[in-house]
């Protein structure tokens, strides 16, 4: 998250979820506030934030005290109790917070959300379902992006049929319709006097840059457009 050093940010709820979130925006430079009514989460996080504090989510003067009001944005996270996260999201919505991003398990908890005012809404377990079920359909795809209008940005590990020849000759976009944004390569690096593999981005490779078998393509373009070229390749 480049560019967002200064940027103060709230995580409400740290279970894995919350954890991972709150740790990210943190090791991003983001100054982050992570709430949590249990001490084993905050003390689990504590070192890796600006500052970790145990309270009581639906008690509006803790959130009041701690100063959620001037967040660039609050995050949400609490998985088990709804009636609280429901709650903290109304008293985060009276006090007019900039952004609150909530988290919804299933279909019910986010027609909620919505009917309440809640703009943003994150469904990480519809989330990894998509995740694996992609795995599962394309093998060579590591990890994928998706965006409006049936476009995704996807990791693929090079397909069989493209190792060994360069850009030029694969021609992803006027062949496959695709854009080619980045290549992650595999290198070995010496580190603590043992050799380990590593993975690196090449920047934008030049059309004369040979594919390994190792590589990892960064491709943007339509869902049906890299389908078919992971199914021909």
């Amino acid at each position: 998250m480049a560019g967002y050093s200064g940027s103060r940010y709230a995580v409400i709820g740290l279970g894995q979820f919350g954890n991972a979130i709150a740790r990210h925006l943190s090791k991003r430079g983001a100054e982050v506030l992570a709430i949590d009514n249990c001490e084993a989460h905050i003390q689990n996080i504590k070192d890796e934030v600006a500052y970790a504090v145990q309270l009581d989510a639906t008690d509006q003067k803790a959130l009041i005290a701690q100063g959620v009001q001037d967040m660039d944005a609050v995050v949400l996270a609490i998985g088990e109790d709804f009636e609280a996260l429901l709650l903290t999201t109304v008293y985060l919505l009276e006090l007019k917070v900039k952004r609150v991003i909530a988290r919804a398990n299933g279909p019910q908890q986010r027609k909620i959300l919505e009917q309440i005012g809640v703009e943003e809404i994150l469904s990480p377990e519809d989330e990894v379902g998509k995740s694996v079920a992609e795995s599962l359909l394309n093998p060579n795809i590591l990890s994928f992006l998706e965006l409006p209008d049936n476009y995704e940005i996807v990791e693929v590990l090079a397909p069989k049929g493209i190792v060994g020849r360069s850009l030029e000759d694969i021609d992803l976009r006027n062949k496959y319709k695709l854009n080619l944004v980045t290549l992650k390569r595999e290198f070995d690096e010496k580190v603590n006097g043992s050799m380990v593999k590593a993975h690196h981005v090449l920047g934008v490779p030049s059309s004369r840059t040979i594919i390994s078998d190792t590589d990892t393509l960064v491709v943007f373009g339509l869902v049906k457009d890299i389908q078919r070229f992971c199914v021909i390749n």
